[in-house]
């Protein structure tokens, strides 16, 4: 069949192709519904990467988080009209160490392959989730980010020490919300506290247990672990704050995206025997758990629901564009897109 992708060419300018497309063995067929812009779209929409790696990776379609509708599927597993989110890594060997998102030969769509601006994608069964009836589309949307923020608090379980009495969260973003939602969630008992540059963004944060700005945080703050969700430039300083608050062989969870390196004070994580470890993407379990989370709780859907920006409904390219400028000027949430192209 001829299917219809939806291009970025070349910053702010998206193009249409037509490509023939064949279902292979253990693929399904999505039809796109909703889609959530990403930083990383907004990058390659406004061409803030390197002349170099815009070369290499357009044209591309845009956007790894979204959600879809199964029109096909030759086994019966998903009946049609079954709503999925759409697993954007794709990974093409398997590892019995190593985690799919972390392997080198893994294919991430909308970063150097087409991501999900398509009229129809063609999907490894094994990389869709089934949406359970009482998730709100539009939050399910964006489930991809959320599913980073579970899989880092996967890996927080598996490297972390017993005390678990306070556990900080640097970055009042979208990434550190849904870091202070889940572990809320997942740790009732322990206090989390979220420390954040912007006050405005700060009020957001209504679940958590204290919350401080960066350039006012008590000397007396002592934390047993940490997520470090801030990223850039503002990295090197939340590592420095996060180091003089955490109690001895506390861990560090390093989720902030720098396009530069980051200086550690190596001297001070030496003294207090600390692990840093990183977290990135994240895998079909981490997309399971997510929709299992959200599922059950009702009070975190409604959580969720506050990270819903700007909704666009979708119906050709210039709507399109609409969207990601106008996504440009947040400063708060996700900009969901109801893809009716």
């Amino acid at each position: 069949m001829i299917n219809q992708v939806y291009r970025l060419v070349s910053p702010r300018q998206f193009d249409i192709v037509n490509i023939e497309k064949t279902i292979t063995d253990g693929q399904i067929i999505v039809k796109p519904t909703y889609m959530a812009i990403c930083h990383a779209d907004q990058r390659y929409f406004n061409g803030n990467r390197d002349k170099k790696v815009l070369r290499k990776k357009l044209p591309m379609a845009l956007i790894h988080e979204a959600v879809g509708k199964v029109v096909y599927d030759q086994t019966g597993e998903y009946g049609v009209g079954t709503n999925v989110v759409l697993i954007p890594n794709t990974p093409t060997v398997i590892d019995e160490v190593i985690g799919e998102n972390y392997l080198p030969a893994s294919r991430f769509r909308s970063s150097g392959y087409d991501g999900f601006m398509q009229d129809y994608v063609f999907m490894d069964k094994d990389r869709v989730v089934r949406i359970p009836e009482n998730v709100d589309l539009k939050v399910a949307a964006f489930s991809e980010l959320t599913s980073v923020a579970m899989h880092a608090i996967s890996r927080f379980k598996s490297r972390s020490h017993k005390n678990k009495g306070a556990i900080g969260v640097w970055g009042d973003g979208n990434l550190g919300y849904l870091v202070c939602l889940l572990l809320k969630r997942i740790y009732p008992e322990t206090k989390v506290m979220l420390f954040g540059k912007n006050q405005s963004k700060l009020d957001y944060f209504s679940f958590v247990d204290e919350a401080y700005q960066i350039d006012d945080i008590p000397p007396n703050i002592i934390l047993d672990h940490a997520f470090e969700c801030v990223g850039g430039n503002g990295s090197k300083h939340a590592i420095d704050q996060i180091i003089d608050h955490i109690q001895p062989e506390g861990t560090i969870s390093l989720l902030g995206v720098s396009e530069d390196p980051v200086e550690v004070n190596t001297r001070m994580v030496l003294e207090k025997g600390l692990v840093l470890y990183g977290s990135s993407r994240s895998g079909r379990q981490d997309f399971q758990e997510t929709m299992d989370v959200i599922s059950q709780d009702v009070e975190i859907q409604n959580y969720l629901g506050n990270l819903i920006g700007d909704f666009y409904e979708v119906n050709n390219i210039d709507d399109i564009l609409k969207a990601f400028e106008s996504d440009m000027t947040r400063s708060w949430g996700k900009t969901v897109m109801h893809w009716k192209i």
